[in-house]
């Protein structure tokens, strides 16, 4: 049984302290060092053109996507997925009255961060030669920052998900997930913020930074807590 599911005993601080050093910074610290090396080849070594590419959603550009892309674009922003994951992580809590679950989502968002900001230093990719419709932040292009942060924070809510007794209920969450994840990448690409491999690379950040939140903690085979709360779970 992981200790992600329902009926897990709370851990001790001194298998969290093991866990975030092992299971959450070594991991990340290779996410790192495998981003920036993805971002030396694009840029440095192949220099890869995809001006085609993001022109191409220029000339597609109409009012209504704009609109709409830039509402979907929005869900990306800094402080709206703080505030976004704030709210996940107290219901969660809530719902699980386990800190350790619930904390994922967050977790997963302050990994992205740290190796967003810190890549995208070393990277300094520059932003598509097209009309941007947004405003440009002081970071580089590489990687996109809202398609991470974005897939990061949702694709760990579609891990906790899982829990969901209810199929269609939880079918439906994780469908949703992925959808507003890939909605914010493409959106990014189409409002000419980044170029196609950028918002590649921030959902492979995303889903890796979800994936080490998920397994933040070590298995654990048996559990203290009664068996009623096991069957309870978070649906109660």
């Amino acid at each position: 049984m992981n200790r992600q599911g329902p009926g897990v005993s709370a851990p001790t601080g001194a298998i969290v302290g093991r866990s975030l050093l092992k299971r959450v910074l070594l991991p990340g610290v290779l996410l790192w060092l495998t981003v920036a090396g993805a971002g030396y080849l694009i840029v440095d070594y192949f220099d890869l053109d995809e001006s085609g590419v993001n022109r191409a959603f220029v000339d597609a550009r109409t009012d209504q996507w704009n609109s709409i892309t830039s509402f979907v674009s929005s869900m990306g922003n800094t402080q709206v997925l703080i505030a976004t994951s704030a709210v996940i992580v107290l219901f969660l809590w809530w719902r699980s009255r386990q800190w350790w679950f619930a904390i994922v989502p967050a977790l997963s968002l302050t990994v992205q961060v740290s190796i967003f900001l810190t890549t995208s230093l070393v990277v300094g990719r520059l932003r598509p030669d097209v009309e941007q419709l947004d405003h440009a932040a002081p970071t580089s292009s590489f990687p996109s920052g809202h398609t991470g942060a974005t897939t990061s924070v949702y694709l760990a809510v579609a891990l906790c998900a899982s829990r969901v007794q209810n199929a269609w209920l939880r079918i439906t969450i994780q469908v949703l997930c992925v959808a507003i994840a890939l909605g914010v990448a493409v959106s990014r690409v189409y409002r000419g913020m980044h170029h196609p491999t950028d918002v590649v690379v921030g959902l492979l950040i995303g889903l890796t930074c979800a994936l080490i939140a998920w397994n933040w903690l070590p298995k654990q085979t048996t559990s203290s807590v009664p068996e009623d709360t096991v069957r309870e779970g978070v649906t109660r």
